[in-house]
């Protein structure tokens, strides 16, 4: 990105280019409960209810959804464990794995701005 003060011209395809991969991924990350679900499971191999407790306010049935759409994104991968009963347990993928730089990023900013804001 430039600096403020300068004024670069892009075209509409390099405005574009720039756009459409921040989409896709804002797409993906959205909503109030696809981070602390990637950041909890970044901290080991979760079961269900051990999310469910960890990740405070999140219901079952929400928590349900979004794992299944971040399995679906290759963000997580649930295991079901041939036992009595059935065992299920959730990780993180390295693809889940890669979006460790941009999550300490956004907590590094989000301190800056509570910061600015809050004075704390």
């Amino acid at each position: 990105m430039a600096d403020k003060t300068e004024t670069i011209k892009h075209t509409p395809s390099e405005c574009a280019a720039m756009l459409t991969p921040v989409r896709d991924a804002l797409e993906i990350l959205s909503g109030r409960w696809k981070l602390p679900i990637i950041i909890s499971l970044s901290f080991g191999n979760k079961r269900f209810k051990q999310m469910a407790t960890e990740i405070n306010g999140i219901t079952d049935k929400m928590l349900s959804k979004e794992l299944k759409f971040l399995e679906e994104n290759k963000l997580i991968k649930r295991t079901v464990y041939d036992s009595f009963p059935p065992v299920v347990e959730y990780s993180i993928t390295n693809h889940g794995k890669s979006l460790e730089k941009l999550i300490d990023e956004l907590r590094d900013w989000g301190k800056q701005h509570r910061k600015k804001i809050i004075g704390k």
